[in-house]
């Protein structure tokens, strides 16, 4: 075995990969790999056919034996963001998340600082806003940050306006105690008066 190999197929290069995409569906990115001291090569070598790796898009991984989940494809479009976006997953991504919506949305949605123009990511929505998503507003799922089930159901709302699919949001998340009334008001009221009102209408 030459020494190349060597360094890039050792065991502890393989724990080191498996640790940065255990809490995230199996996926991780060249830069966190970097990051976290694996060389590119090392990510080269695993992602040869029958290595632990299996190249996804452009800077995405997957560990190839790590077991599927129904919501991976949410996580690799959030690692498709730059970290600089400070991205969260929102909108109907984020109430599929939560068991909230019928509908498997065909891309991946997530919410920005309105800010600079980004370059459009095949696959990803972005939503920018003027509205930051607060501390309390935001939650990590599958090892990504989400936007909490109040703050999703107002985005959701201010995008799409009052629908089936919102009103029958609602009505599960205060079922199944994912959300209140209370929260649902209190988050509103950052936001202009329509919402509140379609917010009180919705919690009548």
């Amino acid at each position: 075995m030459s020494k190349f190999v060597e360094q890039v197929g050792d065991s502890s290069a393989a724990g080191r990969l498996y640790a940065l995409a255990e809490g995230r569906a199996g996926y991780l990115t060249a830069r966190g790999a970097v990051e976290a001291g694996i060389a590119r090569s090392v990510l080269s070598y695993q992602a040869r056919p029958g290595g632990r790796l299996v190249h996804v898009a452009r800077g995405l991984y997957r560990l190839r034996d790590f077991p599927s989940s129904p919501h991976e494809h949410v996580v690799a479009g959030w690692l498709r963001t730059p970290p600089s976006a400070d991205a969260v997953v929102s909108h109907e991504s984020a109430l599929e998340l939560d068991d909230l919506s019928d509908l498997i949305a065909d891309q991946v949605h997530v919410t920005v600082p309105r800010a600079q123009r980004r370059k459009p990511i095949e696959g990803v929505v972005v939503h920018p806003t003027t509205f930051p998503i607060t501390k309390g507003q935001r939650r990590d799922v599958l090892g990504v940050p989400v936007t909490t089930v109040d703050r999703t159901i107002i985005d959701v709302l201010r995008s799409a306006g009052m629908t089936e699919q919102i009103e029958a949001a609602v009505l599960e998340a205060l079922r199944r105690g994912l959300t209140t009334k209370r929260r649902l008001h209190a988050t509103a009221a950052e936001f202009p008066q329509t919402v509140q009102r379609q917010i009180a209408e919705l919690t009548a």
